[in-house]
């Protein structure tokens, strides 16, 4: 999906062509694209088949009456009952749609001829983001999903507006202009991501979830008309006014009416349809109920590691073979998991350094062998509390929040002022002293992980301070200023009461789709394979937020509603056990096989011939990495992931 609109623009379609080419491999089985050079407009598109394989699926699409052009990526998981609607005569007398085909982008289009743009986005239950070119109107409308599951990049370089589903395309645009922009590097040094409305370019942004951008003047100058028709803090704070009011048993029922519904929209494909299964809560209950809905077995996969403490596929391969899924688990090797490094900054993009994005891929490559359709648990923690941040953050909040901050900033630079090896060796002299019950939160680790979120002056500094991989980015990146995210701009926070949902909150605002979606879509799409997320479907969402907090959390232990919903279908001793990370033990992979790769982007020579970065306090932190004194393998993480995008970039 690319767009150029310029009024002296030759050979369109060649160009857009080149752009939907960068990423043919989201849409591997047909591309094509269409242009209007007498107002500079051209539309290009990449197509991964999944509803309607025929031709009567290609795009881009023309609406049944001529006026609607759009290039569209994702799904409509509701658009047969849509159709169903557009097909009967409408109460003003006109005569119901005919369609040609079957795919539910031709739906939308329908949808968008009959009730208008943003009334037909209400209709839709999906994951999606396009691109619609009003012929009419001369306007280009640029829509993306309630959550953030789909991607979309849009700027202008030059007099020449670009967008599409991922960097690469736009940067196949002949007036591409791409400089990387300090300020947003800080943004990712802090939070391991790049934060919407940013990306790594200036000029270049993300379109926020439940937007419509409106572009009817094709003019640098004038900025589009941004229409927000879904927002997560009105359905946040709604949630709260207006609570679950049935009993334990009631609100079970409801979850698992609609988050079974939502399933079985998502299990609806042309192609085999799966699910990744770690074993986890998440992904347990989502695999629980789609084989509930079918009358074979689905297909599950699982990535697994000889690396006991990272290994979840024998808890997975306890839960496929109780429920009875065609199982498939594979084992890599460490030089397996770390051969996927070097592709890391082409799939992604953009710097990107969840080092989870290692098994994601992996799990997506063993997946698309078998399915081209893979359901994920995606969006559990979020929607019903499950990090431990929350309730860890809540414990400390609940017990400092009445002590002046002068007095909690005195405690925290008391702790900082000795190493964790310090507090360590104090502990192991004073030891017996401290009742058992203190001990295991007592390490030098800890209690600098303390210090750090003591300071905080309310719950939304506190989740910044938690999320916080590098406290003071702009005295790590020459020449920068953080700009305002919706981590930190106040006028973006909820009004909620309860210290853990204002947490969530932000989690579903920030770290799910800057983080957790970019690594599923980018891992998933990049070996054409499309993950679908169906704790994200909007109805799943906005009852989550109607639950109250002791639904959520309860004796201490998160997304109790859920676990309730899964031990209908899983035995609780198959999943009981302390929450696990998708993880790669990459802290020890960066002291020991990767030290060499590591060692050629951290040092003090490369990360001064870069020009971004000041050596010094990274030097410090790697030097104390390797020693063993700290483990500062998130904050090297994201240094490495950029200084390999960087190279990558140059190569290009």
């Amino acid at each position: 999906m690319d767009i150029s609109l310029v009024s002296d623009q030759r050979d369109l379609e060649s160009t857009v062509a080149r752009m939907a080419d960068q990423i043919r491999h989201r849409g591997p089985d047909n591309g094509g694209g269409w242009a209007d050079p007498a107002v500079g407009v051209a539309l290009g598109s990449r197509r991964l088949a999944i509803i309607d394989l025929s031709p009567q699926g290609h795009q881009p699409m023309v609406s049944g009456s001529g006026r609607y052009v759009i290039a569209f990526n994702g799904e409509i998981y509701n658009h047969l009952e849509i159709r169903r609607i557009l097909e009967a005569p409408s109460n003003a007398g006109l005569a119901g749609a005919a369609f040609r085909g079957h795919s539910d982008t031709e739906v939308l289009l329908a949808a968008i001829d009959r009730w208008g743009l943003q009334e037909a986005i209400r209709h839709c239950t999906g994951m999606f983001a396009f691109a619609l070119w009003d012929r009419e109107e001369r306007a280009l409308h640029l829509v993306r999903d309630r959550i953030g599951e789909k991607p979309l990049y849009y700027g202008w370089s030059g007099n020449v507006l670009l967008f599409g589903s991922e960097l690469k395309a736009l940067r196949a645009h002949p007036a591409w202009q791409g400089e990387v922009d300090r300020n947003v590097l800080a943004l990712f040094i802090r939070y391991n991501y790049v934060p919407a409305p940013y990306s790594i370019y200036k000029g270049i942004y993300k379109a926020a979830p439940g937007t419509v951008l409106t572009f009817d003047k094709p003019v640098p100058t004038i900025l589009p008309r941004l229409e927000t028709y879904w927002s997560i803090k009105q359905v946040a704070q709604t949630g709260e006014l207006n609570p679950f009011n049935g009993s334990d048993a009631e609100a079970v029922d409801q979850l698992e009416a609609i988050l079974g519904d939502s399933i079985s929209h998502q299990m609806v494909a042309d192609v085999p349809v799966g699910a990744f299964l770690s074993g986890g809560v998440d992904s347990s209950t989502v695999v629980a109920l789609m084989q509930q809905r079918h009358s074979n077995p689905i297909k599950t996969f699982t990535i697994g590691f000889k690396e006991s403490a990272f290994n979840e596929a024998v808890h997975a391969q306890g839960v496929a073979r109780h429920l009875g899924t065609d199982h498939t688990e594979l084992y890599v090797t460490p030089a397996e998991a770390m051969g996927v490094i070097p592709m890391l900054p082409s799939l992604y993009d953009e710097p990107f350094a969840d080092s989870s994005q290692i098994p994601m891929l992996l799990v997506s490559q063993l997946a698309r062998e078998s399915v081209t359709v893979s359901l994920s648990g995606d969006g559990g923690d979020e929607l019903f509390a499950g990090y431990h941040r929350y309730h860890y953050g809540k414990n400390i909040w609940e017990q400092t929040e009445k002590l002046p901050v002068p007095v909690r900033k005195g405690a925290s630079l008391a702790i900082n002022s000795l190493s964790p090896e310090r507090w360590d060796a104090i502990m192991r002299i004073v030891g017996p002293a401290v009742p058992s019950a203190l001990k295991p939160h007592m390490t030098g680790d800890r209690l600098h992980k303390l210090a750090k979120v003591l300071p905080a002056s309310s719950p939304e500094q506190m989740y910044r301070k938690f999320v916080s991989e590098w406290e003071n980015p702009v005295n790590v990146v020459l020449g920068a200023k953080e700009p305002m995210t919706n981590v930190t701009n106040p006028e973006q926070w909820s009004c909620l009461k309860d210290f853990v949902q204002r947490m969530t909150y932000l989690d579903i605002v920030s770290y799910l789709p800057d983080d957790i979606l970019v690594k599923v879509d980018r891992a998933s799409m990049g070996v054409s394979l499309e993950a679908r997320v169906p704790f994200l479907d909007h109805r799943v969402v906005e009852f989550s937020a109607t639950l109250p907090p002791s639904m959520k959390t309860r004796d201490g232990q998160g997304k109790w509603l859920l676990r309730q919903l899964l031990y209908r279908h899983v035995p609780k001793a198959l999943i009981e056990r302390p929450k696990w990370g998708f993880g790669v033990p990459v802290e020890d992979w960066i002291r020991g096989p990767l030290l060499p790769w590591a060692s050629s982007y951290l040092n003090e020579q490369s990360l001064r011939e870069s020009g971004f970065f000041d050596p010094a306090p990274i030097l410090k932190r790697w030097n104390e990495h390797l020693s063993g004194k700290r483990n500062w393998v998130y904050a090297l993480w994201s240094v490495l992931m950029f200084q390999s995008w960087l190279e990558s970039q140059a190569r290009n």
